[in-house]
């Protein structure tokens, strides 16, 4: 009997536990899940014969050590910060890890240990990061294997609300950690490659500095830059490349109305807003605009940021009851933005029946026989509810995937890892698609950079 642990049992690990217990028979796994909410576990899976489930506080390291040595691989669905302890308690007691999250500078450090003793530690095996890597590299390999050049990549994801449970003016709904959303962007100037120049948005402009796709079947979206575009310029061997652009996916018209909570401060996660805990919804708007004996709050807000009575950013905003005096925040100490996390997670929060969407772009330009040629791909996923949300699928599966074929020594190469070489991707992008995780690529003209962005 192989044992997993998987520590961590959030809103993205739905796919990843069925998947597991459906192999857990054929592949001769035991799998252990450890969180702090047993209860939300047991409603999700049930009981089942090759699955135990433990009351886990990652911040008790006894419990925590003892359950790692009794694994032989771990999956940690923590928040990114809490991967590190795992890690070094993998490294410690020689046990392989996989998590969906970005590698950090620590994780980074554990590489030379990790590959002495022959452990991986699998990093950024989810949807973004992760589907991203793997199906960019199969076309980046596929066109560097006939000759290809390759002069300009664009990557854009999103996790968005299905066309069907689009039920507001903001068309979205959260579908993953929503304070991600809410302090998006910021820790620094997003910076790109565009025709060979280096560009920098600050902050304060992100989203106001957008550009346009479209998707086969699924109409328009708009994108921002990522923060940095180029951290992956040198894993993906993308280092004489002209243009190399990441962002994120919003249906037309969120990048806009967002930028008002930007420039009033909204998103703001460094400091307290003081008797918070008594404040109502109205309240929170009015602290961050002028004193004014007469003017209301609507008036005020409109006229400092110059919004018009009819512009459907107003309609957006009175949509999440900015304006209600009866909406108590109760939070204590809180920052501005967790305060209006709280108000978008009263109205952005998915329904049991509510489907989310997934949808990735990539964009290949490359020279060949002295020609420029482009090829576009695209995957849309769709969510079945609540619980078995298209995010959760994007995710789990990739790292369900991973695990065992680790524990089958498919995947070998040891150390600190992303999923960037064949012997990753291939088999995992191939068994995926019998999950509807399927990537559609064709020629098109070479249209370079999006003149838009000029």
């Amino acid at each position: 009997m192989r044992h997993i642990l998987i520590i961590g049992a959030g809103k993205s690990t739905s796919y990843l536990l069925k998947y597991l217990l459906e192999k857990s028979a054929t592949e001769n796994l035991f799998i252990t899940i450890g969180d702090l909410n047993t209860e939300r576990i047991k409603t999700m899976i049930g009981s089942h014969n090759h699955c135990n489930i433990i009351k886990l506080d990652i911040f008790n390291e006894m419990a925590r050590v003892e359950a790692i040595q009794n694994a032989d691989i771990v999956i940690s669905m923590l928040p990114a910060h809490l991967h590190i302890q795992v890690a070094k308690d993998c490294v410690t007691f020689n046990k392989h890890m996989v998590t969906a999250s970005y590698v950090s500078s620590d994780m980074q450090q554990l590489h030379k240990e990790a590959k002495r003793k022959n452990l991986i530690l699998l990093n950024e095996i989810g949807v973004d990061p992760g589907i991203d890597h793997m199906s960019a590299m199969q076309v980046l390999d596929k066109i560097r294997s006939k000759g290809g050049k390759i002069i300009l990549f664009e990557s854009f994801t999103g996790g968005l609300v299905a066309p069907e449970s689009d039920t507001n003016l903001w068309n979205y709904k959260f579908t993953w950690n929503p304070r991600n959303v809410v302090i998006a962007g910021q820790g620094g100037a997003a910076k790109f490659l565009q025709e060979g120049t280096f560009k920098y948005i600050p902050y304060n402009q992100l989203f106001r500095r957008t550009e346009f796709l479209n998707i086969d079947n699924y109409g328009q979206f708009e994108v921002y830059a990522n923060r940095d575009s180029l951290k992956y310029q040198q894993a993906y061997g993308l280092n004489h490349v002209a243009t190399l652009y990441r962002g994120t996916i919003r249906r037309v018209g969120f990048c806009r109305a967002w930028h008002i909570f930007v420039t009033l401060g909204m998103t703001d996660d460094s400091y307290i807003i003081e008797d918070s805990e008594h404040m109502s919804y109205r309240d929170f708007v009015n602290a961050f605009l002028p004193y004014s004996p007469s003017d209301s709050v609507e008036l005020k807000l409109r006229h400092q940021l110059k919004i018009d009575q009819d512009d459907i950013v107003w309609d957006k905003l009175v949509e999440l009851n900015l304006f209600s005096a009866d909406k108590p925040v109760l939070l204590k100490k809180a920052t501005p933005a967790q305060i209006l996390q709280k108000i978008l997670m009263d109205s952005w929060t998915l329904s049991e029946n509510d489907k989310d969407m997934i949808v990735m772009y990539h964009k290949f330009g490359y020279e060949l026989d002295g020609k420029k040629h482009q090829i576009d791909a695209n995957m849309v996923v769709l969510g079945t509810n609540q619980t078995y949300t298209a995010m959760a699928k994007t995710v789990g599966l990739p790292v369900a995937m991973a695990t065992i074929a680790i524990l089958n020594k498919k995947i070998t190469s040891p150390g600190v890892q992303i999923p960037v070489t064949k012997e990753i991707y291939t088999p995992i992008l191939l068994e995926l698609q019998n999950h509807g995780i399927i990537f559609n690529e064709r020629e098109v003209p070479y249209l370079g950079y999006n003149p838009l962005n000029n």
